[in-house]
């Protein structure tokens, strides 16, 4: 099986060994005899990049949407329920545009995952002020056992901005699109977004609770991990990607072609399943307009997939590439199946990186899926995917970034960015990342582990000299 290390990046297969960056360049420029060519100007690498402060103050940002509207305005998430406008002058407006947090559940500042988590502007924004937020609501009476109460709500509701201020949220107008009984505080997964095909996606947490043993689990085909909400398609929409149409229903309609539509052996909703937290996911805003999903691993795997309708992604049957034992999370099973109980073959992701509690050495706390670049400010960066590490210590602040060419079968090598003002880390937890109506990119931090404090930043990814010379 091939391997890939954190440091390089580049591949180990036990047979191969990379040619060094430069000799590369000079071997493409020779290739293609380009006359005049200069390995540093037509073979550069993304490490000329910086992150540029945009906003500070706030409390814990963990996303950013943009306004569809020729604004060029941003909105970024606050997990403590704001949201908060960035106007065209990159100037933070004072009054948040939305604020939802009274009807939130109570966050603990030490650490939740729980919140305001995500947020979707409608395609037609402009003209119908139509836009969409995932938050974690109180919970509905009873639980998901007699002796169990359930511990929050996820809600997906529908505002509209007021028609008197485009600079604020009218919020009487909301009206609840879906609601999904949380037994667990944690594995919330939050992200919302509209797809090149116009419907809403959403990602739902497995429930919470380690290794899929906690209350809220529901038995499913593989006796040997005994419970689990990802590869369960049949009594809740835990531990799914789902994919519902806003124009149409009430409150929502279901794509025609939604893999189990007119299928009884799985919930109408369900795009694709097998995930344990996939916190954040992204489109491709060109090319290939490909799903990328990053979906937070136990103990030893963190994940990045590339996500088609209908596919399985593994999880409790497996963390990352390889079979999860939940009577020892720290163990890997030697065998697992390959195919589910519905014959959807467990689709591997395309990048798997160590969790830092791996014993094999590792340094990632939880992955942070980000975007594929396609902006032009950074013409090193277009057309790969960058993502992150909230940390790589479980005690202090020291969020990473990452690129990855994504090509390629199996397993895609990726590299650690070098960021000329960070040059060993953030120093902060990097919360999320965002990207605008341009494809440029940002990333949300934080100096607080939990929803604390006011050390919330917003930055931006910059070019800061033309190429990169190898030391």
């Amino acid at each position: 099986m091939k391997t890939m290390t954190n440091s390089s990046g580049n591949y180990l297969s036990g047979r191969f060994t990379p040619l060094p960056k430069h000799f590369t360049a000079l071997l493409l420029c020779v290739g293609l005899m380009l006359q005049g060519c200069d390995p540093d100007d037509h073979f550069s690498f993304p490490k000329a990049v910086d992150l540029k402060l945009i906003s500070d103050g706030m409390v814990s940002p963990i996303g950013l949407a943009a306004a569809p509207d020729n604004s060029e305005r941003l909105f970024v998430i606050d997990q403590v329920g704001k949201v908060w406008v960035i106007n065209e002058a990159g100037t933070r407006l004072a009054e948040p545009f939305l604020d939802v947090s009274s009807k939130m559940v109570e966050l603990r500042p030490s650490y939740d995952e729980r919140g305001l988590l995500g947020m979707a502007f409608h395609p037609d924004y402009a003209s119908n002020g139509r836009f969409f937020v995932y938050y974690t609501a109180p919970p509905r009476s009873g639980g998901p056992t007699p002796d169990a109460s359930w511990n929050n709500l996820s809600r997906i509701s529908e505002f509209r901005v007021s028609a008197s201020d485009p600079t604020k949220a009218d919020m009487s107008s909301e009206m609840v699109i879906l609601e999904v009984d949380q037994p667990q505080g944690n594995h919330e997964g939050g992200t919302i977004a509209f797809g090149p095909d116009g419907y809403l996606y959403i990602s739902i947490g497995d429930g919470g609770g380690a290794n899929d043993v906690a209350p809220g689990h529901v038995p499913d085909w593989y006796p040997v991990n005994e419970g689990g909400n990802g590869q369960d398609i049949e009594a809740n929409l835990l531990g799914n990607i789902l994919r519902i149409d806003v124009n149409s229903g009430s409150p929502y309609g279901i794509p025609a072609d939604n893999p189990f539509v007119g299928d009884n052996s799985g919930l109408d909703e369900i795009y694709a399943y097998g995930f344990r937290n996939p916190y954040r996911f992204s489109f491709d805003m060109s090319g290939s307009r490909r799903l990328f999903v990053g979906d937070a691993g136990q103990k030893l795997y963190e994940e990045i997939s590339v996500v088609n309708k209908g596919g399985n992604y593994g999880w409790n049957v497996k963390e990352g590439t390889h079979c999860f034992d939940a009577s020892n999370n720290l163990n890997v099973l030697a065998s697992c199946p390959d195919v589910d109980a519905y014959g959807n073959r467990l689709i591997d992701p395309v990048i798997e990186v160590k969790n830092y509690a791996n014993p094999n050495g590792g340094k990632f706390v939880v992955i942070v899926g980000g975007y594929v670049y396609r902006g032009n400010d950074i013409p090193s960066l277009h057309g790969k995917y960058i993502f992150g590490n909230f940390s790589a210590d479980d005690e202090a602040a020291e969020g990473e970034v990452y690129f990855s060419n994504p090509a390629g079968p199996g397993l895609w090598s990726y590299e650690k960015m070098e960021l000329k003002s960070f040059p060993d880390n953030l120093g902060q937890y990097l919360k999320g990342f965002g990207q605008d109506l341009s494809g440029e990119m940002y990333a949300l931090t934080s100096d607080e582990l939990g929803p604390s404090g006011n050390t919330g930043k917003l930055y931006k990814m910059v070019q800061v000299s033309k190429g990169w010379k190898d030391k």
